[in-house]
């Protein structure tokens, strides 16, 4: 497992391409199953775990690594399958995103593939809005599906929490409903909706997209449309990254790289940590980046960008007096 997961640092340069890796995996006999390979810091043998009363139904118990401590999570368990606790030959996928560590229990581990961001696509609409799926692709003829683990996540840390008091008064000093709204993309139904609550608490209008593709068709038809600059419709894009059709980094590019879109401010807003992401910001021409999820930083970073714009408004207004 450890030679597997070496092969990640070598294949880096494909991000920022639309490109992306999947570790696969499986929770049965049957199906596959993906995960982003930079959500995972390491893959072992499910060790002896600890029981821990009272807790979540999928979370099967604790262990220990290197000193630190970490809930394992039962992934088919809190899908609503069938449990593996008890099964032989578990694997325990350590991952890191949201800024929390944990551990999900799998059947087994497969291999590590290089796939297209356009190749992954959204699951059917019609599978309803329960579903744990976020994307699906296929890979030597068989569906691969791609598991909302940020919805996993936030079912068993509980519901998000609420912006701070002192920044809703601000945002109501700033009268942030009559300025430019923000454009929402992300593909994870529980991302959006974080999102969404903490722009309604501070009073900003935003319009929603499910991948990089179909904000940069609904940018080009807004530039066509309304012979505006597009800094004068959005304030902001607050993009994922991991997306399928587009990811984030390639939406930044196109945006960046377009003289009617370069002036726009691209926050990009995703579960991966690490300073790479920081790196690939810079490389992409994104304004900042931002680790998910914290009501609190995002809603001062969506502010201080409504305030450099009231400011900058009422600068050019007085210069026009």
């Amino acid at each position: 497992m450890t030679r597997m997961l070496e092969s990640i640092d070598q294949h880096t340069a494909f991000v920022g391409h639309n490109r992306l890796e999947l570790l696969l995996f499986k929770l049965d006999a049957k199906r596959r199953f993906g995960i982003n390979v930079f959500k995972v810091r390491e893959i072992v043998k499910c060790p002896v775990l600890t029981r821990i009363p009272h807790a979540h139904h999928a979370v099967c118990g604790l262990m220990t690594m290197r000193g630190m401590s970490l809930a394992v999570i039962d992934l088919a368990r809190a899908l609503g399958e069938p449990p593996i606790m008890g099964k032989s030959d578990r694997f325990v996928i350590i991952t890191e995103f949201n800024r929390h560590v944990q551990g999900f229990l799998v059947m087994g581990v497969d291999r590590i593939i290089n796939v297209n961001w356009e190749t992954i696509h959204l699951p059917p609409k019609n599978i309803g809005c329960e579903s744990y799926m976020t994307a699906v692709t296929e890979f030597e003829g068989e569906l691969i599906e791609i598991i909302d683990v940020e919805k996993v996540l936030a079912e068993i840390t509980g519901p998000e929490k609420e912006v701070p008091l002192a920044l809703r008064e601000q945002a109501k000093a700033l009268q942030a409903r009559v300025g430019p709204r923000v454009l929402v993309v992300d593909d994870s139904v529980v991302a959006r909706r974080q999102i969404a609550h903490a722009l309604d608490q501070i009073g900003v209008d935003y319009e929603v997209a499910c991948n990089g593709k179909e904000a940069l068709h609904r940018l080009q038809k807004c530039i066509d449309e309304q012979k505006m600059p597009l800094s004068r419709a959005f304030a902001m894009i607050i993009s994922d990254i991991e997306m399928p059709e587009m990811d984030g980094y390639t939406l930044a590019k196109y945006i960046k790289n377009d003289d009617r879109m370069s002036d726009l401010y691209v926050l990009l807003h995703t579960s991966l940590s690490g300073v790479f992401n920081e790196t690939m910001v810079r490389k992409v021409g994104a304004d900042k980046f931002l680790p998910k999820y914290s009501a609190e930083e995002l809603s001062t970073v969506v502010l201080n960008r409504l305030k450099a714009l009231f400011e900058a408004e009422s600068s050019r207004r007085s210069m026009q007096a």
